[in-house]
């Protein structure tokens, strides 16, 4: 599913979707031709527009809450003044980013966390072991056609 060397935590915008396990619908329901979100899927979106406080160089662009997955759109870019750079095998600084598959695997691990809270608090829908399945799919997005396009 990954490009082979690509390096995911360079600048660049990458569009992903994440599926709940087994595509069940967890975070809403589709009426007429519009998405009306439930309290599980408006915790979806929230998250998300939370991605940039954790990882100060990731920006979060278009994106969508469906019933059974999440559709959006990252862009990874330069790191802010003062971020702290480790040094490389030839002891050059290098910028610290995280990789496309931390971004994913923090936003996946704090929605999940959120909707169990959910399922012991309120009336959200159980699940059976994971609430999103295991990998995700990624897009590079190489222009602005592309990035175009994905909006």
């Amino acid at each position: 599913m990954r490009l082979e060397g690509y390096d995911y935590s360079q600048e660049g915008r990458y569009f992903i979707t994440i599926c709940t396990q087994g595509r069940r619908c967890m975070f809403g329901e589709i009426i007429g031709d519009r998405v009306q979100l439930n309290d599980a899927g408006l915790v979806i979106e929230s998250w998300w527009r939370k991605l940039a406080d954790k990882f100060p160089i990731v920006q979060t662009d278009e994106y969508v809450v469906m019933p059974n997955h999440f559709h959006g759109i990252v862009n990874v870019g330069a790191a802010p003044c003062g971020r702290p750079t480790t040094r490389n095998e030839s002891g050059q600084p290098h910028r610290v980013a995280p990789t496309l598959v931390d971004i994913v695997h923090w936003f996946k691990t704090m929605t999940t966390n959120k909707y169990i809270r959910g399922v012991k608090e309120g009336d959200w829908l159980p699940f059976r072991k994971k609430l999103w399945q295991r990998n995700y799919y990624e897009h590079v997005i190489r222009d602005e056609d592309e990035l175009n396009h994905f909006r």
